[in-house]
């Protein structure tokens, strides 16, 4: 999506070029014109991460004593709550605008983000008395979303420096989630074997329809007859809650060790899996009615319904931010 914003980009300054080229003789301008606009915004907000499944947001060591008389005791040894925001991250856009007069503008933009690789989980188990990892879960999340942002834009209309205030919504025409985890367990067989368990999975949130405001700061400098140059400050606000989840890759591979030779070795596919497995609508409650899980066989979760999506509580994010903006305004 990125190299096609960039594609895009390139065409559009070459149109206008060749457009300039064939108006050289015009005096009178449209009041048509055109934008394209790259940026980077910061997280303002942050707030704690949704559950990773069965993980809570969390950055989570233990620590397993074999002596313990509870066999399943872990004790905690650090513990620590993992908050972000998907606001931060790239967003570049292409915009069409009318001058309904000298003071006021409307805008359509077209914008393409992508937020940066957050961590969303970490659950680290280790033996009791050592650094020997026993177990160990990391799951990481980033956003990408296209979106159409109608604005009106009020400005005093000055010749050469001319600032602006832009305001308007946001309205997502298509956004994904995605988190990627990997994790690895060491389970003992017997006394002299071992199996060391590794899965690689790769999720896709898709949203429910919403939508979200949006302002600007910005000051535009005139450089040409027909060209503009401005910079912006914007801050964007768009909550954006869960609808449906859905696995997308999955590798799960176990080895049996015994003395240090692999003698041993299954392994479980995404087409392995469940369809509750692999595919999860999102509730604001869960009740009796809901396809929750009821077992676990390793690795195997299983629901009330398998061949059924399963259930999960609905979850929020924010892809929000305050940004700094640059681009270049062509009048055609």
């Amino acid at each position: 999506m990125k190299t096609l914003f960039l594609f895009g980009t390139a065409v559009l300054l070459t149109a206008v070029t060749l457009v300039t080229q064939a108006q050289d003789n015009s005096s009178a301008h449209s009041k048509w014109y055109l934008k394209a606009t790259g940026g980077f915004f910061f997280s303002v907000s942050p707030g704690q991460f949704p559950n990773v499944g069965p993980y809570p947001p969390q950055d989570l060591h233990t620590q397993f004593n074999p002596g313990s008389p509870n066999a399943n005791h872990m004790d905690t040894l650090s513990r620590r709550v993992l908050t972000g925001s998907y606001g931060e991250g790239f967003r570049g856009g292409l915009s069409v605008g009318y001058n309904i007069n000298k003071y006021l503008a409307v805008e359509g933009t077209f914008n393409y983000y992508h937020s940066r690789k957050n961590l969303m989980t970490r659950q680290s188990t280790t033996l009791v008395g050592g650094n020997t990892e026993l177990g160990h879960v990391e799951s990481h999340g980033y956003v990408n979303a296209v979106d159409f942002a109608p604005s009106l834009v009020v400005s005093p209309g000055y010749e050469k420096v001319n600032p602006y205030v832009r305001f308007g919504f946001v309205v997502p025409l298509w956004g994904r989630l995605y988190i990627e985890t990997d994790a690895n367990q060491t389970t003992a067989v017997s006394p002299t074997t071992q199996a060391l368990t590794t899965i690689s999975r790769k999720e896709e949130v898709k949203p429910n329809v919403t939508i979200g405001f949006q302002g600007a700061l910005g000051v535009s400098f005139k450089v040409g007859s027909r060209f503009d140059v401005f910079v912006e400050t914007e801050y964007r606000n768009v909550p954006v809650k869960s609808k449906e989840k859905e696995i997308t890759q999955y590798i799960e591979t176990t080895k049996l060790v015994a003395e240090g030779k692999i003698v041993g070795e299954t392994f479980r596919s995404l087409d392995q899996l469940s369809y509750a497995e692999k595919h999860t609508i999102y509730q604001t409650t869960l009740d009796q009615n809901s396809n929750t899980p009821i077992n676990q066989q390793g690795t195997k979760v299983i629901y009330k319904d398998d061949s059924k999506a399963s259930n999960d509580l609905k979850s929020y994010i924010n892809i929000g931010g305050l940004g700094a903006n640059v681009g270049l305004k062509f009048r055609l």
